[in-house]
């Protein structure tokens, strides 16, 4: 099985179902094609046919693209993991989270992108750009409080792959949290897959400068 991602640094899609491969410890081979060059077109597309990634081509002649229909793929083949809850109730509450981020914060997307490298503190923080963040740290809350942590649904799973993205950038661009979001955003951040993610990208030579400016 292979998961073709862009850049570790910059690629929040591609982290998705890279950590729920890795903290399930599902073996995987990776492709990594840098972002936001003359070939990243044409690479990407030998390998899925949106033009985009992550794409996962499980070696049993199966093509899966987009971050979550790859997970769902995933929980599907691999059973024995909870990567969704096992509850129904709390089955649906997860995928409904998880659909509104892979859906929706438009303007977080825009204006506070992910970039592990940098550190943009208080910048990015438009009314709208905060709304979202509120929206989130709200979700996060409700999740932690109803479950019982430390992750939002209890163990790490989709949902909580899903929105380290979202950690990821608050950590570059540092919004204000309330208490219980700033620790969830923490153990995310201290999670084994995540940690590992980040480490990767501390790494990476690949430079895209657009994202590594910012007024």
């Amino acid at each position: 099985m292979k998961l073709v991602i862009g850049d570790k640094n910059y690629s929040s899609w591609s982290m998705r179902p890279w950590l729920v491969l890795k903290h399930f410890g599902i073996a995987f081979e990776e492709t990594v094609i840098p972002l936001a060059e003359e070939e990243t077109k044409a690479s990407i597309l030998a390998h899925s046919p949106s033009g985009k990634l992550p794409c996962l081509l499980t070696g049993d002649g199966v093509t899966v693209w987009d971050s979550l229909a790859i997970c769902e793929t995933l929980a599907e083949r691999y059973p024995q993991h909870p990567m969704w809850p096992r509850d129904a109730a709390a089955r649906g509450h997860a995928r409904s989270i998880s659909a509104e981020m892979h859906s929706g914060f438009g303007d977080l997307r825009n204006n506070m992108w992910m970039n592990i490298r940098a550190s943009f503190p208080g910048k990015g923080a438009t009314p709208e750009t905060l709304a979202d963040v509120a929206r989130i740290d709200a979700m996060w809350s409700s999740c932690l409080e109803k479950y019982g942590g430390p992750f939002l649904f209890g163990e790490f799973g989709i949902a909580d792959a899903m929105y380290a993205p979202v950690v990821m950038r608050f950590n570059t661009w540092q919004p204000k949290l309330s208490e219980a979001a700033a620790a969830y955003a923490r153990r995310v951040t201290e999670e084994p897959a995540v940690a590992a993610w980040i480490s990767d990208a501390l790494r990476e030579a690949h430079v895209i400068a657009k994202y590594d400016v910012c007024a």
